[in-house]
């Protein structure tokens, strides 16, 4: 069976044994009954239910074969999502009104614990009798060493679940370059200097470095090479432990992923309703603020109060941001496209003010309700300075995979003069690390930089 038909039989299943799982509770809990005051109440609930636990299925994994590939991987998911299911079920019936109050309270917990057993009993049950046709995983390995061997053992002998070693590259210059053309039967392609290369033309889909330290270099560059989309993995040594987080083993070789962004399936779409209720809430709260400040532009430097510029998102897609204005009228007539500096002189003594504040960002509450925005992301900037710092600092592409934010992790460790390789690097560790642990942090810190100043000189 192909991977997506299991996943549409997966859900199917799935929706059908956790209702199934529940209707069996009310027969045990009520002695083989269904009294309809307690069961009408599960039935007007019935559909939420099922989209609740189908959605705790997704976020635990169980719609992802390779999440779920042992028995214990497969109990753990199934347990994780049924649990977060039948608190959200208990939420909703104490919630939704006295008509949904009569749903039992033990039904729930029985049901948790048949609904367990049935879905990970048909999935143990289909992994005896059927197999699930993989997509093929193209790995490179940059290493020639023993352990680089003992990977391409281990990978070529889980073929069945679509991994496919197309070859070796030498990991650096020292390493024993074999005089075969092979290693063990796996071709050897040459050397890390054309890894890049061997990835386009052979449409490597994952590489796995074996000495990081040594190709520290090789690894940067096949990262941030803007044509190249590769998963990447690394035999960490003991740097590699001390800074990093074990992904996975295979056999007995740890791996860490080196190109992954660590935030849960949950994070975004919970990331953009806060923006939507937030972005609301505070145009109400801080109208007066932003009525006030717009009066003392027009009064102190005339029309036109705010400020339109193009600027580039996620995905480098423009759009129009919006602040107050801060500098004199034509500020750039007579220089050009220029980053504002620490004593920037087109600064008015107001708009260094608001800037101090950042009262001048609040009309990006409406790039925010847009959806062109969040609150918290790299600072979008403009499509000439893009162009400029894409070519010059390696790595800068990157920070294009994310919304862009009215505030981010550079903005409260720094300033509005802080270089763009330095800000560069606060959004990657943002980007590759965000949660919304982070995001609160954040945005608690830009609010102790409104309310003292600090960090936008």
């Amino acid at each position: 069976m192909r991977r997506g038909r299991f996943i549409a039989l997966a859900v199917v299943l799935d929706a059908a044994l956790v209702n199934a799982g529940i209707v069996a509770a009310f027969y045990l809990r009520f002695g083989g009954e269904l009294p309809a005051f307690n069961f009408n109440a599960y039935l007007g609930l019935a559909p939420f239910i099922t989209v609740v636990y189908l959605a705790a299925g997704y976020v635990y994994g169980l719609y992802e074969p390779e999440r779920t590939e042992d028995a214990w991987s497969l109990l753990r998911a199934a347990f994780l999502a049924v649990t977060l299911g039948a608190i959200l079920t208990a939420a909703i019936s104490f919630f939704a009104g006295p008509r949904f109050f009569a749903f039992s309270r033990l039904a729930i917990v029985l049901g948790w614990a048949i609904d367990i057993g049935l879905l990970v009993g048909w999935r143990l049950l289909f992994m005896r009798v059927a197999s699930i046709r993989w997509p093929e995983q193209r790995v490179l390995i940059v290493g020639t060493g023993a352990v680089a061997r003992e990977l391409a053992h281990e990978l070529e002998s889980r073929r069945r679940w679509g991994y496919r070693v197309v070859g070796f590259v030498a990991g650096n210059a020292e390493e024993d370059v074999p005089a075969e053309s092979d290693i063990d039967g796996v071709a050897f392609l040459g050397g890390s200097e054309d890894a890049g290369r061997i990835v386009a033309e052979h449409g490597i889909d994952r590489v796995i470095v074996v000495s990081p330290v040594e190709l520290r270099g090789f690894i940067e560059r096949l990262t941030t090479a803007e044509e190249i989309d590769v998963r990447i993995d690394v035999v960490p040594e003991l740097y590699e432990v001390f800074i990093g987080t074990l992904d996975s083993v295979l056999s007995d070789i740890p791996l860490m992923e080196i190109t992954r962004t660590s935030k849960p399936r949950w994070y975004g779409p919970v990331k953009r309703a806060i923006d939507i209720g937030a972005s609301l809430g505070l145009f109400v709260l801080l109208a007066p603020v932003l009525l006030v400040s717009a009066a003392a532009v027009l009064v102190t430097m005339g029309w036109p109060v705010f400020f339109v510029q193009e600027r580039t998102g996620v995905d480098r897609r423009p759009f129009r941001l919006y602040k107050l204005r801060t500098m004199v009228k034509d500020a750039e007539d007579g220089c050009g496209p220029v980053l504002a500096s620490a004593n920037d002189e087109r600064i008015t003594p107001v708009g260094r003010v608001l800037r101090r504040y950042r009262i001048d960002e609040l009309p990006q509450l409406l790039n925010i309700l847009k959806g062109d925005m969040s609150f918290v992301g790299p600072r979008p900037e403009r499509p000439c300075f893009v162009e400029s710092f894409a070519e010059e600092i390696p790595g800068y592409r990157e920070r294009f995979g994310i919304k862009p934010g009215a505030t981010g992790l550079a903005q409260v460790s720094g300033g509005y003069a802080t270089t763009p390789e330095r800000k560069l690097k606060y959004d990657l560790i943002y980007m590759y690390h965000q949660n919304l642990s982070m995001d609160l942090r954040i945005i608690i810190d830009t609010l102790r930089v409104v309310l003292t100043g600090r960090g936008a000189r």
